[in-house]
Parts: structure tokens; sequence; C-alpha cells
């Protein structure tokens, strides 16, 4: 992995460092892989190799900058910096790891298919705990993440 993370210019979180040398062969996970281009995530736009360097944004750091973001040429791509999709849901929905910045190594839902939004995974959203970090995530079986999302994110669903 050590040629992986020299060649995109991070560092891997420690749990998703072990999940890759230790576990991954592919299967629910979007694997990261050796192609003609170098090291990628299938299924992950190549697009966003320019942006993985950069900080994961909070999301609630978009509304904070006054706008500014909004609109401007690769807003979209920005919102995901420093992320990678672990996963797709189906629908346009996905499951996002921040593998930089403060937010390295939580987990995201991805919903801008319907309503703009990215937001942690976690076990109390009311109660303000933390996204869930990827070890808390993978322990959890890697499915069925409905009890993860906020209470006004709506009922439960089969993802």
């Amino acid at each position: 992995m050590a040629e992986a993370e020299e060649e995109l210019g991070i560092r891997f979180p420690p749990a998703y460092r072990s999940y890759l040398t230790e576990v991954s062969s592919g299967g629910r996970l979007h694997r990261l892989a050796r192609g003609p281009a170098g090291w990628w995530w299938e299924e992950n736009h190549t697009a966003q190799r320019d942006l993985l360097r950069l900080p994961f944004p909070p999301p609630d750091s978009y509304a904070a900058d006054g706008g500014l973001w909004d609109g401007a040429e690769g807003f979209e791509d920005r919102q995901t910096a420093g992320a990678v999709v672990l996963r797709d849901n189906g629908c346009g929905f996905a499951t996002l790891l921040a593998l930089t910045g403060p937010l390295a190594g939580t987990v995201w839902w991805d919903g801008r298919a319907t309503c703009e939004l990215i937001v942690p995974l976690s076990l109390d959203h009311p109660g303000g705990a933390p996204p869930l970090t990827f070890r808390e995530w993978r322990d959890m079986g890697l499915i069925d993440l409905s009890h993860l999302l906020g209470p006004d994110w709506g009922g439960p669903a089969d993802f």
C-alpha cells in the first residue's frame, strides 16, 4: 500500500490501510487497484484524483463560506474532495470514506441524488455522536445503513 499512498500523495487512515492489506479483494467495496493510469478505486471518477489530496470538507462548510462554492465550477466535485466512494447504494446514493483532513477515516452518506446532502453515518445523530469510523462501520458488517442516518432523513429503507 505504500506504493499507492506515495503515488496518490496521501496516507490511508490506519483501519482502512489494514483493510486493504489484510482483507480487500473487492466484494462489497470498490477495490483499489493498479491500472494503466496508476492506482485508483474501481467505479470512482478519475476526475477526483486531483482533489484527493485536499482535506475532505465538513458538509456544513458549504454554507459557512457565504455560498461562494455554490454554483462555482467544480462545486459538485469539491464537495467530496479528499474522499472516495466505498460502495454504490443504488439510485445515485453512495457511501464515502474521508481519506484526508480532520475527518479522515470517517464514513459518510452521499445523498446528493435527491437532497443535495452529504451526512455522516452515526450511531446517535440526535446526541451529536461523531461520524462512524471506517473500522466501526466495517465491524457492523457494511450493510443496512438506514439506522445510521439522521432522524430527518426518512424511514428505514433497504440500502
